[in-house]
């Protein structure tokens, strides 16, 4: 792979280019953080206003990501669903049409096991690009300050190539197996965070019909065994109803507690919290909307609608 060279500090180091397709919620300050790591950027988004501030902050912007793969040594993608994945790779002007034998295409989107198992061989195959999966954990504010936790699946090789630029982005990035396992890992960490935002509204609605004040529980549960990042972050803004901006939309949740149900039955796992949590999160949606924040489950015990 061809390596750009830029001047920082007075020092001359060598950059690799990079492309990043789907600047949404989480990908925008995301590639920001690439941008400000002082890395030469091209980016594209279905709606190209979505990735304005990041051109305006000095980034290039693509015409189709098969343009973006076309001039980008590693590609980054963050993208709703398995087939909104399929499409920008293989859908007209994808990235497969534009990819470079060598270069490597790091999917931060949470999408099937093995769909991801597919696509990868089938993108190596035809191209000679490999497939890195890599979704994400730690919401908008974790891609805000870098301190995302990043699970990865894929050949050893390509992600050694990627460990250095990826973490300008996390705090943590591990591979935990072969192509699919990066997205297994990440099922497995919305089973815990689905079930615990089902969980925390719960107590939550408790200690409010029973007359606590719910606002005061991470206080009074600091440091004791039912404390977590979770209870300190999600429980306060389901209380004071904070919104916006959203930590997640209630369609992301609960379609990767459906792929858990999937994968689950799959393998014959029983995954019986998992599912009473999904059908919550199903509820919400029918009520408040696909892009309701994750968080507003806690509305669906009031007395009143949403």
């Amino acid at each position: 792979m061809a390596d750009t060279t830029s001047k920082r500090d007075g020092h001359m180091t060598d950059k690799l280019k990079l492309g990043y397709i789907g600047t949404g919620l989480m990908g925008a300050p995301m590639a920001g953080r690439l941008l400000a790591a002082d890395y030469e950027l091209t980016v594209w988004n279905r709606t190209a206003s979505k990735a304005q501030p990041l051109v305006d902050a000095g980034a290039a912007l693509g015409d189709s990501p098969a343009d973006v793969a076309a001039s980008s040594d590693i590609v980054f993608m963050c993208l709703t669903d398995t087939s909104v994945v399929q499409d920008a790779v293989f859908g007209d002007n994808g990235v497969a049409a534009g990819a470079r034998d060598g270069a490597v295409l790091v999917d931060f989107s949470s999408i099937q096991p093995e769909a991801t198992r597919d696509m990868a061989q089938r993108l190596k195959t035809e191209t000679g690009m490999s497939w890195i999966d890599a979704p994400v954990s730690g919401g908008v504010p974790g891609a805000e300050a870098g301190t995302l936790a990043i699970m990865a699946g894929g050949e050893q090789a390509a992600f050694d190539k990627v460990h250095d630029v990826v973490l300008a982005m996390a705090a943590r990035f591990t591979l935990m197996g072969p192509s699919g396992a990066g997205q297994t890992t990440k099922l497995c960490n919305q089973v815990i965070v689905g079930c615990t935002m089902a969980v925390l509204a719960e107590a939550a609605r408790l200690a409010t019909n029973a007359g606590v004040d719910a606002a005061r529980l991470p206080e009074a549960l600091s440091g004791g065994f039912a404390d977590s990042k979770p209870l300190q972050i999600f429980l306060p803004r389901m209380i004071e109803a904070q919104h916006e901006p959203p930590l997640g939309h209630v369609y992301t949740m609960l379609k990767d507690l459906d792929s858990v149900c999937d994968l689950a039955r799959s393998c014959t796992s029983p995954v019986p919290f998992t599912a009473m949590a999904a059908e919550q999160f199903r509820l919400l949606s029918v009520r408040g909307g696909d892009e309701a924040d994750a968080l507003e489950i806690f509305k669906l015990s009031a007395a009143t609608d949403l």
